[in-house]
């Protein structure tokens, strides 16, 4: 069974370890800019390698045991208490492992979460066994144009051919469908009503991915969470607008590691 590796620097620094979780096809390259840091500001720090699409279906397909993967990667390091920050399919499982395990996660950062609009057209299509396979020559060009403001693409040629290879094998493609399939059926309202730790959504305002609105009207059930609307991003602002992103991420973990800001 494949399960997540991770990248990390705990070192002797007090308070929770910040751990960033990989995303559906993008492995923990994409918190490079708030990864180095916050290492670089000895805060004690976790990354995931492995996009979630690459992990075992058994896995993939759940966003509970997507939880519990995560959970033995830090396990694994020594990483008990956690501030955890998620994009994308991550956003749901730093959500829903708020939830279920109070005792670690002491507060959540997520990004352009799924769960409350239908799938966009990024260029894939389902067969008739439930697999997902990307199509036509502009499969790229589509993705790109949902994952990012304005269709510019923040992604190195290494990276998207990486993300390219692992799309063309048939294992990534089933679990990237029952990935998808556990985000459609997953009760993102019940989630939400069990998160007691502190929460911050810092969400791109032009994301078209997973659309910002329908977000913000669910959250606004819940205002002692804090809500940040990223200008000029998509559906990935730890990349877009990493500066920014890094900014307001660093106060928000000095709050829940208990220090001042």
């Amino acid at each position: 069974m494949i399960d997540f590796t991770a990248e990390h620097r705990l070192g002797d620094s007090p308070g929770p370890v910040v751990v960033f979780m990989s995303a559906l096809f993008a492995g923990g390259w994409i918190w490079e800019h708030p990864y180095r840091r916050l290492e670089a500001a000895g805060r004690p720090v976790l990354r995931t390698h492995e996009a979630i699409c690459a992990l075992d279906r058994r896995i993939a397909g759940s966003i509970e045991q997507l939880g519990d993967a995560l959970l033995r990667a830090c396990d694994a390091a020594g990483a008990a208490e956690i501030v955890l920050c998620a994009n994308s399919l991550g956003g749901l499982v730093a959500i829903d492992l708020a939830g279920r395990r109070p005792d670690r996660v002491l507060g959540i950062v997520v990004s352009g979460a799924p769960g409350l609009t239908a799938d966009p057209d990024v260029g894939l299509s389902f067969d008739r066994r439930g697999s997902v396979r990307p199509f036509g020559d502009e499969f790229g060009e589509r993705m790109m144009a949902a994952l990012f403001h304005g269709g510019r693409s923040l992604f190195s040629a290494e990276r998207m051919a990486e993300v390219g290879d692992m799309l063309r094998r048939p294992e990534s493609m089933v679990s990237m469908a029952r990935s998808l399939k556990a985000t459609r059926r997953y009760q993102v309202k019940a989630a939400l009503d069990r998160v007691a730790c502190p929460a911050m959504y810092v969400w791109g305002r032009h994301d078209r991915m997973t659309p910002v609105d329908p977000w913000l009207e669910v959250l606004a059930e819940y205002p002692r969470n804090e809500v940040l609307l990223v200008e000029d991003s998509g559906h990935i602002p730890m990349v877009e607008r990493a500066e920014e992103y890094t900014a307001v991420l660093e106060p928000f973990v000095a709050r829940c590691a208990g220090a001042p800001a």
